[in-house]
């Protein structure tokens, strides 16, 4: 089985962070110059030396995704399924240590859920649970598929890492997009946010990508929660993950998100601030990195920065979002797993998309492609 674990033992976190924050203007001018860009250019584009070229880069970045998506934003809607959870994670309001009530959507529920997201226009949705294998794993997630199947025509989940067989039973049924976020790709950190639970083996983690791409999935994500570690570096292990499934799993699509540490009951502080301009060099990077990924704003990011990112280089927005379970219509009072920031009704976020001369798109496919 190919794996992504043998490649990521050939880098050193400290020898990544510190080629990172040596690059100079040389690096960035030349980068910048390129045709196709390696990771090494990526390095120089995230690196404090390309901040006076943010501009540059996103008139580059603007163009490139115009040129790939045209002036299109595809909206999803996340749905939560399930609060509980068996990990241990310092960042998250489902954490197994948290006294909250847990809620796990009955058949009902999930369709009374999904009939509202339906009647606001959308037809991707995204199922979430927290990371509980009795009460979520395969036969409840398998089902809840075959529930939401028949109402809308692309289906994603982020769950739990699962193995390749079990994944082949999700892509049967309909699940065509598979998130996974490796959280931080410092090792000895991540044992620290990960104490108990399945997800604190971090090397399970790290090959989920590799199970999916072998069972054949149609698009699957990456990211890191920004604010546990230095972003620079942790967003370098993301693109050389991304660069490595790119070649061994070349059918499959991808796309990364960028998920800011977010107020949650328990309220980690982030290790390390993003700013604004920091997340616009990320995407823009990404972009001068590689046309063909799909970028993701979630409503984690503020109204203004939102509006502001139609622009540069996004593809993917999520709007109107509840983080908990049964948040739409069933109990809309359950506890969320973190705290979103632009709360617009759908409608709203789709005239600010259109005022920008972009085409909110609900639909991008059909099945018989």
């Amino acid at each position: 089985m190919s794996s992504f674990k043998t490649i990521f033992d050939n880098y050193n976190w400290d020898n990544v962070k510190q080629s990172i924050y040596t690059k100079t203007e040389h690096d960035v001018i030349n980068a910048l110059s390129k045709e196709k860009r390696t990771l090494e250019d990526f390095k120089a584009l995230i690196s404090p030396a390309a901040e006076p070229y943010l501009e540059q880069m996103a008139q580059m970045s603007h163009q490139l995704t115009q040129k790939r998506f045209g002036k299109t934003i595809q909206m999803y809607i996340p749905l939560y399924l399930s609060n509980e959870c068996q990990n241990i994670c310092t960042y998250c309001g489902f954490s197994f240590t948290n006294q909250i009530p847990r809620k796990t959507l009955s058949n009902e529920e999930i369709i009374k859920e999904v009939e509202f997201v339906k009647s606001k226009g959308y037809d991707h949705i995204l199922l979430v649970t927290g990371e509980a294998n009795k009460t979520v794993g395969i036969d409840y997630l398998e089902n809840a598929v075959k529930l939401v199947r028949p109402y809308f025509s692309h289906i994603s989940v982020e769950v739990q890492p699962m193995e390749k067989d079990e994944y082949q039973r999700l892509i049967k049924v309909g699940v065509n997009t598979v998130l996974v976020y490796q959280e931080t790709y410092h090792q000895e950190d991540y044992k620290k946010h990960h104490p108990k639970g399945k997800k604190s083996n971090f090397y399970y983690r790290l090959d989920t990508h590799d199970r999916l791409g072998q069972a054949g999935i149609y698009k699957m994500g990456l990211g890191v929660l920004i604010g546990l570690e230095d972003w620079r570096t942790d967003s370098f292990f993301t693109a050389l993950h991304l660069n490595y499934l790119e070649k061994i799993y070349w059918q499959a699509k991808y796309s990364i998100s960028f998920p800011r540490l977010r107020p949650h009951s328990g309220g980690l502080e982030p290790k390390v601030e993003m700013n604004d301009k920091e997340l616009v060099q990320l995407i823009c990077a990404y972009r001068l990195l590689d046309e063909e990924l799909e970028l993701s704003i979630s409503t984690r990011e503020s109204e203004e920065f939102r509006n502001n990112i139609v622009k540069l280089g996004a593809t993917t927005f999520s709007a109107e979002s509840k983080t908990n379970p049964g948040g739409y219509v069933v109990e809309p009072q359950s506890l969320e797993q973190f705290e979103i920031s632009d709360d617009r009704p759908t409608k709203e976020v789709e005239q600010v998309i259109k005022q920008q001369g972009y085409e909110p798109v609900w639909k991008d496919w059909e099945k018989c492609y």
